[in-house]
């Protein structure tokens, strides 16, 4: 019998199918953790040879991190409209082509400096993510916490290994080398296994759990019903802004050079006042505060990920022996651990979503991390405290990447699961606008101190909101959607 939709369903795939698909995504993920994480390790030896401020080089990464986000929407609904095959072998060969030109560059500027490269970069690396995370949540809508997790501990923990191996490259070799090898061995990867990946059909995949803790909705929103535009609008625009922050960083900078500082800000704020006012006309303004929660805790996060060595280098600790079973470097110590503790976290806390409810475990998260940068803040000049607060920072903030999709797809549906989450994910570029001036209030002021009370402020604001806002806010949404039972909805407003 055919649906309600006129879409035959076929016969339900078994469950090693299913988990084939998601290895499959999280090979692609590992495969593009260095892009970001990876980064790092490169600013100082960039600093170095070229001697360009730390500021200036970090707008790379933020234009990295933009266009792995903003473009997410765009890449997601081609994925819903094509499949994941095309645009995974497309972004793999962007991945390679983007080191490729990194290895080249000798600029910051025009079409082959470093801003052009990890533009390219962010395409493809975005195509991958948004891809492999709205696979997993139509694939796993019976414990979407968990499988959004595994997906984005591919990228959170993929880096691992490659710390020593890209550093001991960048000594013997030379930066330049080390761009260009993993650049093209990691796109290879990701073009090699495009050809393996298939997103669910009707009828392929168990139905969606609905429990006290975690309604999910009956309805499926298209990304316009829940920003308040139309779907073309939406990505159109987000295409747009992304275009004109290139441009301008690409060739304006040196045309208006006194305004380089504040276009991030003032972008940031045009992008979440346009996106409440919007959602609060004809969407669903608790969309936009999901948004705002993933801009307060990403913006820390992002800080530290871009700045983790200069900060080990300003404390003078990174070539400080540490011991804790093993002995290494401060620095390479702390990158290690925080890598896999990165990875372990999105898993693991996706999983404690699926058992205690998805706003609880962002409660929970969210103040650790900001008590961890806490203090970070009071002892992170000890080289011991040092590796082992960081990892507990990054084990606070990558759950984000499993929490806030499956708290959307929950909220929206799971038809446009690849499209609404990549919506979302955009919040980690909007954030991203804010990492520069993590190294602009250092230089003015002379240590990293500000940095790291702001962050921790803005995660225990996001641990509140979860709980006081988000909870029953989302609750009253499911439940005018039609989602579950009544006596479901009553009950978890009850417990908000």
């Amino acid at each position: 019998m055919a649906s309600m939709t006129g879409v035959e369903p076929v016969e339900r795939v078994s469950e090693w199918y299913r988990w084939v698909q998601l290895v499959l995504g999280i090979i692609c993920m590992v495969m593009i953790a260095n892009y970001q994480y990876g980064w790092t390790l490169f600013v100082p030896e960039i600093e170095k040879t070229f001697k360009w401020t730390r500021a200036d080089i970090q707008i790379a990464f933020t234009l990295f991190v933009l266009f792995e986000t903003w473009l997410v929407p765009v890449e997601g609904w081609l994925v819903d409209e094509y499949g994941p095959r095309i645009v995974v072998f497309i972004s793999g060969l962007l991945c390679a082509l983007g080191w490729w030109m990194t290895s080249r560059a000798t600029s910051l500027t025009g079409i082959d400096g470093y801003y052009a490269a990890m533009i390219i970069c962010g395409l493809g690396a975005g195509g991958v993510y948004g891809t492999a995370v709205g696979n997993a949540l139509k694939w796993f809508p019976d414990k979407r916490g968990l499988a959004a997790g595994l997906t984005a501990a591919g990228f959170g923990a993929g880096a691992a290994l490659t710390v020593q191996p890209i550093q001991d490259m960048i000594k013997n070799t030379g930066f330049q080398n080390t761009f260009l090898y993993f650049g093209l061995g990691q796109g290879l990867v990701v073009c090699l296994v495009a050809f393996l990946l298939a997103s669910p059909k009707l009828g392929q995949t168990p139905p969606a759990t609905t429990n006290v803790k975690n309604l999910q909705t009956r309805r499926q929103y298209t990304p316009g019903e829940i920003v308040g535009v139309g779907t073309p609008v939406v990505l159109f625009m987000f295409f747009v802004l992304a275009g004109v922050l290139a441009i301008y960083y690409l060739f304006g900078k040196t045309w208006f050079p006194g305004l380089a500082q504040w276009i991030p800000l003032w972008m940031a704020a045009l992008i979440l006042v346009a996106g409440l006012a919007a959602t609060i006309a004809r969407g669903e303004p608790v969309f936009m505060l999901m948004y705002v929660m993933f801009v307060l805790v990403g913006a820390g996060g992002l800080m530290a990920t871009a700045n983790l060595a200069p900060i080990a280098k300003d404390f003078k600790l990174a070539e400080t022996p540490v011991t804790i079973w093993w002995t290494l470097p401060a620095l390479t110590f702390a990158l290690s651990i925080d890598r896999v503790l990165n990875g372990l976290t999105r898993p693991f806390f996706g999983w404690v979503s699926d058992n205690i409810g998805r706003e609880n475990t962002m409660f929970i998260a969210f103040g650790i991390e900001g008590v961890g940068i806490y203090l970070l803040y009071l002892y992170g000049q000890d080289p011991f405290w040092f590796v082992v607060l960081t990892g507990l920072v990054f084990f606070a903030w990558g759950e984000i990447y499993s929490l806030f999709p499956s708290t959307c797809t929950d909220t929206f549906g799971s038809k446009f699961a690849t499209t609404n989450a990549g919506l979302l994910y955009t919040a980690k570029g909007t954030s991203s606008l804010l990492v520069p001036y993590a190294s602009v209030m250092q230089k003015s002021t002379g240590s990293w101190d500000s940095v790291f009370l702001i962050a921790a402020g803005a995660n225990i604001l996001a641990a509140i909101l979860a709980v006081a806002v988000l909870k029953p806010w989302r609750a009253k949404v499911i439940r005018r959607s039609g989602a579950g039972a009544e006596v479901e909805a009553d009950g978890l407003l009850r417990r908000a």
